[in-house]
């Protein structure tokens, strides 16, 4: 019997599928636990059709996020640190501040966790920042840290 995946079944297959299995494997175990439904034409239509607006959101998804990339790479945010007579700072810029200055200087929203810092900048001076927005798509935020 062919069956449509709702759901990754371990040792069958991933979500989506169309797999061949038995009567009573399909009747007693995947139907009951709602784990997958018969492959009529009617459910295979409909997985189709799900499958293409999928792919919609997808690609729209990902010109939202090379879009946003390019507003990103427009601007430099500038985030003020205090630091001593040697030029030596005062605590450090995170990804949090970083973020919230965007937003404060630019409106950009922008996730804290979507920045990725390797450590927390310590030092005065330009950096590039990488801010991953999709898989696909990572932009370059400039920053400038200066004496407060």
């Amino acid at each position: 019997m062919k069956v449509i995946l709702l759901q990754d079944v371990k040792s069958l297959g991933k979500k989506d599928e169309v797999v061949n299995v038995s009567d009573g494997y399909a009747k007693n175990f995947l139907f009951t636990k709602k784990l997958a439904l018969e492959a009529t034409p009617k459910n295979l239509n409909d997985l189709k059709l799900h499958k293409a607006n999928d792919e919609k959101v997808a690609a729209r998804l990902l010109e939202e996020a090379r879009e946003a990339a390019q507003e990103i790479e427009k601007h430099t945010v500038t985030v003020r640190l205090k630091s001593g007579k040697d030029g030596k700072t005062f605590g450090s810029v995170s990804s949090k501040e970083i973020a919230q200055e965007a937003m404060n200087q630019f409106g950009l929203d922008i996730d804290k966790k979507k920045i990725q810092l390797d450590e927390p900048v310590k030092a005065l001076g330009d950096y590039e920042v990488p801010v991953k927005l999709h898989p696909k798509v990572t932009a370059s935020l400039k920053l400038k840290v200066v004496e407060a």
